[in-house]
């Protein structure tokens, strides 16, 4: 039987994935959006890319074979919000109407 600690861990990662699930099934919403703007097929491919990433390499790492692949895992998935960061503010700053008319809150 896990202790309120372990729990609290194993519960907090299952939010977690479900928060990134969250996040990438808003984003295909918001990319949906997007392409009836008429925004570059580029933009929002790459944002889906590195959306998709985030959570694939959070999924991965927990078959890692070590604490240093698990680590390598994570050190992935932040490069790819930050990346998916990037491609929002780019997109923001090329159809800044689209987000007024939409309401649009970015960060």
């Amino acid at each position: 039987m896990k202790n309120g600690k372990e729990h609290d861990k194993e519960k907090f990662k299952k939010e977690f994935i479900q928060r990134l699930i969250r996040f990438y099934v808003n984003t295909i919403k918001f990319t949906d959006k997007l392409k009836e703007e008429h925004v570059s097929f580029s933009m929002i491919n790459q944002l889906i890319r590195c959306v998709t990433s985030i959570g694939a390499n959070v999924v991965k790492a927990k078959s890692a074979h070590s604490k240093r692949d698990y680590i390598k895992f994570f050190e992935i998935a932040l490069k790819s919000a930050n990346e998916a960061k990037y491609w929002l503010i780019i997109v923001k700053e090329i159809h800044f109407n689209f987000y007024e008319k939409n309401k649009v809150r970015c960060f």
